[in-house]
């Protein structure tokens, strides 16, 4: 008696749908689901601390929980509802970078930066971004959706993973010390999510980071720049700037042109007498476009009196995009303007460069490359060095 052999055309079963990544599971129906197996409250407790203080990437590794509860658990939910799509890491000066997939295919990314003592995550709140930047890979293919609270949590805690608990390096944090709100997407699109995400990243059994190691940036809302200073919150605000005077701004920001920078100045004003954290107002240096002596007394003017800082940023080099870096003797005469008028001023250093760090860069190479079939092109280098563990899909 022969074998049957199914049809090559057979209809195959349809995959199963991604189960929810657990730090999107509000307490209160994590509780309930929990009731339901006769378990108590404090397990909420248990398991979140579990994933954001004590790096457990699976339920199985949650060893003060039931074994049957575990079972349970992974048979439900996901520790993670991403999975590392891509990760890099540049030895010259121990950046990180990550693509994440997310539940639905979509695609962020997220960096660590090691440097001084500190370990910064610099993270993601939307999947592409509406503010259409003409310098930002991040928006060249338009804003998609916000991220959930559990899609921004779980960028710090894969973050927090790379960190190496155990370094005596005094370079070196051996856990999460800052948190900049930067990559992909306006933080402030996102705020309520964003702030929901921030108090479980400063809740003591979390990362345990103060708010005043906390930046949030932004391409400049004003509403959304008071709703913030009216939180009550000690998080750093930076205003991306970018340009002296709206008529180059909006050239620059395309948005520009529904808010104006007087009214930006404004609510940053109020954010500064409602909270007393000094402003910062960053600013891209494209060479040629924004980065002459009459663009750097117009800032200077606009800047002088009030508390502030500015940070220069030497455009990084995007496929695709006309731009320039600014050549040297520019950059450090824009750095001489605004310090003889008293205005606070740094020039950003170059972070990642080897991994495409820039925000939007790489997320936008991997999705060609899918689009277009082929296997990922070869990185700069795909894993750190030991004893730096890699974030692992769950």
């Amino acid at each position: 008696m022969s074998a049957t052999l199914p049809l090559l055309n057979e209809p195959t079963s349809p995959p199963a749908a991604p189960l929810p990544g657990i730090l999107d599971v509000p307490a209160e129906g994590l509780r309930a689901w929990l009731a339901e197996r006769r378990q108590p409250p404090m397990r909420v407790n248990q398991i979140r601390r579990q994933i954001l203080a004590n790096r457990a990437e699976s339920f199985e590794a949650m060893s003060d929980l039931p074994k049957d509860l575990r079972a349970d658990l992974a048979a439900s939910f996901s520790v993670f509802s991403t999975r590392v799509e891509r990760h890099l890491f540049a030895q010259s000066d121990d950046t990180h970078k990550l693509v994440l997939r997310l539940a639905d295919d979509r695609m962020i990314e997220c960096v660590l930066i090691q440097d001084d003592g500190r370990a910064t995550a610099c993270v993601s709140t939307q999947v592409g971004c509406g503010m259409g930047c003409v310098f930002c890979a991040s928006g060249l293919n338009g804003v998609v959706r916000n991220l959930t609270v559990g899609e921004i949590v779980e960028q710090l805690v894969r973050l927090r993973n790379l960190t190496d608990p155990t370094t005596t390096n005094p370079d070196r944090a051996p856990r999460l010390t800052h948190i900049v709100v930067m990559g992909m997407g306006e933080p402030l699109a996102n705020l309520d999510r964003l702030l929901e995400a921030l108090a479980i990243a400063g809740d003591k059994n979390g990362l345990c980071i103060g708010q005043r190691h906390v930046t949030i940036s932004t391409v400049g809302l004003p509403a959304k720049i008071r709703q913030l200073a009216e939180a009550g919150k000690q998080y750093h605000l930076a205003v991306s700037l970018h340009a002296p005077n709206d008529a180059l701004r909006t050239q620059i920001v395309p948005t520009n042109d529904k808010t104006g920078i007087p009214a930006i100045l404004d609510a940053a004003d109020d954010f500064y007498a409602r909270t007393g954290r000094q402003v910062t107002y960053e600013y891209v240096v494209l060479g040629g476009l924004n980065d002459g002596p009459t663009h750097a007394k117009e800032l200077a003017r606009l800047l002088s009196g009030r508390k502030a800082h500015v940070n220069l940023i030497p455009w990084n080099d995007v496929d695709g995009l006309p731009y320039r870096r600014p050549v040297e003797g520019n950059l450090q005469g824009f750095v001489d303007t605004l310090r003889h008028s008293g205005v606070s001023v740094k020039v950003r250093k170059r972070k990642g460069t080897e991994i495409d760090a820039a925000c939007g860069q790489l997320r936008r190479k991997v999705e060609q490359e899918a689009a277009a079939g082929r296997e990922p092109a070869p990185a700069a280098a795909t894993a750190p060095p030991d004893p730096v563990p890699a974030a692992a899909a769950p």
